[in-house]
Parts: structure tokens; sequence; C-alpha cells
């Protein structure tokens, strides 16, 4: 079985090298870039499995990149910033990055939150892999959701809310529950979090269909799925 690759985006040499030498030791392929140019065009036309992307980087910086590769592609990507603001955090949430890291860190978290978003991205197969309801359908082990046959770009963490929701119709979930059923670390993950990611999957199903908003916000609890259309 071929090694997963990380693509690492940073200027930083040192911390780029430490990057790469962790990945290696843990059994990842990697390959680098020390700017934003030709990062979009590499995703195009390499397999990657994660992308390791630095907010303040020349020339192309992370913001537009991420935009960029989440035109076209869901594959996870972990943000790494000298950012620390939760402005900045939700930004980047915002943008779909899966995780967000702040700088200075130890190479061996990055390498736990790799995992972990790995993990999310490609879960174990197990008996049941679809979920129908509504018209939405969801491939647990394809990560693949659509509505009526069309295509939603969930990101893996958002991917993995809503089939928790919608797993459990009509039962409400506290952002606390979200929080501990879809990550395995919890460290710097807050509601607001969660308050962005479900933002981000209402608008993704309203641009598949107009009118869709099968999630309900129960005030001062939490969330639940139940389907309704407003036309």
């Amino acid at each position: 079985m071929a090694a997963q690759k990380i693509l690492i985006v940073e200027d930083e040499e040192n911390i780029a090298e430490v990057l790469i030498a962790y990945s290696k030791q843990q059994g990842f392929s990697t390959h680098h870039f020390n700017s934003g140019i030709g990062v979009t065009n590499y995703v195009v036309h390499n397999p990657v499995d994660l992308i390791l992307l630095d907010l303040m980087i020349p020339e192309v910086d992370g913001i537009q990149l991420c935009k960029q590769i989440r035109a076209f592609s869901s594959i996870p990507i972990i943000m790494v910033t000298a950012k620390s603001a939760e402005i900045d955090r939700l930004l980047g949430l915002e943008l779909g990055a899966d995780d967000y890291i702040c700088k200075p860190f130890s190479p061996k978290e990055v390498m736990a939150r790799i995992k972990a978003v790995l993990r999310r991205a490609n879960p174990n197969p197990n008996p049941s892999q679809v979920i129908t309801h509504s018209g939405f359908v969801l491939n647990k082990e394809g990560y693949v959701a659509s509505l009526h046959g069309k295509n939603i770009a969930f990101t893996a963490v958002e991917f993995n809310i809503f089939l928790l929701l919608i797993s459990h119709v009509g039962r409400v979930f506290s952002r606390e529950d979200i929080i501990k059923h879809v990550y395995n670390d919890t460290i710097d993950i807050s509601d607001r979090n969660i308050d962005t990611h479900i933002k981000n999957i209402r608008k993704k199903m309203t641009e598949v269909e107009v009118g869709v908003n099968p999630i309900v916000a129960v005030y001062s609890v939490g969330y639940k799925f139940e389907y309704q259309r407003d036309i």
C-alpha cells in the first residue's frame, strides 16, 4: 500500500524541514512548496491525501490557496499560522479548512492532528455504509454526500457533523455533544467552531437546492435534523 502523501506549504525552511522529517518518520511521503506559486496546479495533477497550509506564505497566501483548492477538491487541509486570534481561527474554518494549528507548535502535536484528520476523512468500513433520508444520500466509505443526485462538497468535518445529525433524526445534539462525536482531539475547538460549520453546511446544501434547510437550531440547546423546505 502506497504511503499517504502530505503536501507541506511552508516558507520557513527550518519549520518545513522539521515537518518533513517527522512526516517521513510517521510513514508519510511529502512534497514541499515554500510559496503559494504552483500549489493549486500541483494538487490538480497529483494525488495528495492532506495539505499542511501556512496562512502567511509569499506570492499567493494561504487564504487564497484554500479558496482555490476548495473550488474543486475536498482534500483535508490543516491551516498553520502564527495568528492565534479567534477570528482568524474561524476564518480558516469558514474557508473550508478541516483543522487549524497555531505556531509555535510541537511537531508531535502536528502529527497527531494529521492522523486525526485523515481518520475522519477515511473512516474504517462498517456494515452499513450508506444512509438515505429525504433525498439525501451519504456514503460513509467514500465520504460522499448528495441531495437528489447532486453532490454536496462537504469537508470531512462537515460530513461527520451532518452524518451525526441525519443518523439521529429529531434528536437534539448540544454543541458539546457534536464536538465529542466529531473530533478525536477537542483542543482549541469551541462552540463557535460548530456554529461556523453548521452555517457552512447549510450554505452548501442551499447551493445544491434552494430552500433546503434540514438542520434546525434549538434555542440555547443545540441542533437537530428535521427535514423541511422553505420555498
